[in-house]
């Protein structure tokens, strides 16, 4: 939304402008974004729909292009007045979504100092359109995200009800994955994939017997087998879900090795996505830390020295580090 508006900005060559969003249940205007000198005094105020030129477009759904502000009925001076902008020339446009005005654009004051002409106010009218479409997708697209995320929760806890660990591996390896990634300065978005991916990166065993999972003799080659399948079962359950389509291609890489002799795909060094790298860390760190009716756990001080041990080998040497520096820094500052 806000490359859209400093499109606009640009093309009509204005000193500001804004994107005003209409409230359903207190029948305000906020302002969605506000660019220009006073952009950020913006931000706070709020416009009730009767009042000024945003207010007029909202109740009569037309555009309107003023060159003349103090000229005009519906100008709402008390805005110039609460920021120290001077209006002197602007247009506004209407949102419409579902044959209802949602929001209003603006444009203020040409930076040539002329007016606004009718050939403006169609480059304003045709933004207005489009930011309609874009608010109607991100609405849409919000709508299902919140669904994705409800079958997730649904998904895990059916995961964490399998579990030899008495639930919580799943929460836990999320926890100690992210502890890792912000270790490694990495950006909202990678944080997030890796999140998603660590608290799912188990879906796969949902197909793997109760029975198989729980065993406490040793496993044999055909039970291997059997479980070594689950990073593909869980790519392939995950892979179509346009929000886990990243996450779900960590899970496929999770128990790849460092030195090549992982699964599935024997993947070595950094051929490996870094996200699986940190997760095959945390995952192993809470195994080794959790009791399960076939082994007792160990501490963590000595879960870290195994880590390390296996720095190169089975493990990522600098995950490993960034997983033990965030580790250390994140219990020091709960205490």
């Amino acid at each position: 939304m806000a490359s859209i508006m400093r499109l606009t900005h640009d093309a009509v060559d204005a000193e500001a402008s804004s994107l005003l969003l209409l409230d359903d249940n207190t029948q305000e205007l906020f302002f969605r974004f506000a660019d220009g000198p006073v952009g950020q005094q913006l931000k706070r105020l709020h416009i009730n729909r009767q009042s000024g030129i945003a207010g007029w477009i909202v109740r009569n759904g037309k555009p309107l292009l003023v060159n003349d502000p103090e000229r005009n009925k519906n100008f709402y001076r008390n805005i110039d007045e609460a920021t120290g902008f001077k209006t002197r020339a602007i247009i506004g446009v209407p949102i419409i979504l579902n044959k209802k005005v949602v929001g209003v654009i603006e444009v203020l004051n040409r930076r040539d100092g002329k007016d606004f002409s009718r050939h403006d106010l169609k480059t304003m009218t045709d933004v207005a359109a489009t930011t309609a479409i874009a608010i109607e997708n991100s609405k849409m697209n919000a709508h299902l995200l919140n669904s994705y995320k409800s079958t997730v929760k649904a998904v895990v806890s059916l995961a964490d009800a399998k579990e030899t660990s008495g639930g919580g591996h799943s929460r836990r390896v999320s926890e100690y994955g992210l502890i890792a990634a912000i270790e490694f300065g990495l950006s909202r978005e990678e944080k997030q994939i890796i999140e998603y991916a660590s608290i799912l990166h188990d879906v796969g065993k949902l197909t793997i017997s109760d029975n198989l999972l729980n065993k406490t003799q040793e496993l044999t080659e055909d039970d291997w087998e059997l479980i070594k399948k689950h990073p593909v079962t869980g790519f392939n359950l995950l892979k179509d879900i346009p929000f886990l389509r990243e996450a779900s291609r960590l899970i496929l890489y999770h128990h790849e090795r460092y030195d090549g002799r992982g699964y599935p795909e024997h993947l070595v060094g950094e051929d490996i996505p870094l996200g699986a790298r940190i997760i095959a860390v945390a995952d192993a760190f809470d195994n080794m830390t959790t009791a399960h009716p076939y082994r007792a756990a160990i501490s963590r001080q000595l879960a870290f020295n195994e880590l390390h041990k296996c720095a190169g080998t089975q493990f990522c040497p600098v995950a490993v580090k960034a997983f033990n520096a965030g580790f250390v820094k994140t219990r020091l500052s709960r205490k």
